[in-house]
């Protein structure tokens, strides 16, 4: 069973930017589009970005599109998402996902059946 695990939160300024990484381990994400999801507290967990199998397609969510990129590197097997321009509106846990989907990425995250921890993202001044 592949496992995943995030790093890369922290607490960080309005305006700053981090980069999140998720590791796995236990099998390859190859065969996995891989996304970042968010979950602010009393929020439902809301799609940020994904990435296609081979990498060749990404989709971004509005409130973050321009601001994030999303990678991978599957020889290495790691996923990593770059924030810029960060808001306290950003604030939240972000959590890494996997999902057996044929060459797209969708933003349900009930098709998505690999998951981490979880890595907290703090936002403030």
């Amino acid at each position: 069973q592949v496992q995943l695990v995030e790093s890369g939160g922290g607490w960080v300024q309005p305006g700053d930017s981090l980069r999140l990484s998720c590791a796995a381990s236990g099998g390859t994400i190859g065969n996995y589009a891989m996304a970042w999801f968010r979950q602010a507290p009393g929020k439902e967990r809301d799609f940020v970005a994904g990435i296609t199998r081979a990498g060749g397609k990404t989709a971004y969510d509005d409130s973050m599109k321009g601001r994030t990129t999303i990678s991978r590197d599957n020889a290495k097997n790691t996923v990593t998402l770059q924030m810029t321009s960060l808001k306290p509106e950003d604030t939240a846990v972000y959590y890494c996902a996997g999902g057996l989907l044929n060459d797209w990425i969708t933003t349900d995250r009930g098709e998505y059946s690999l998951w981490g921890q979880g890595t907290q993202v703090t936002v403030s001044s």
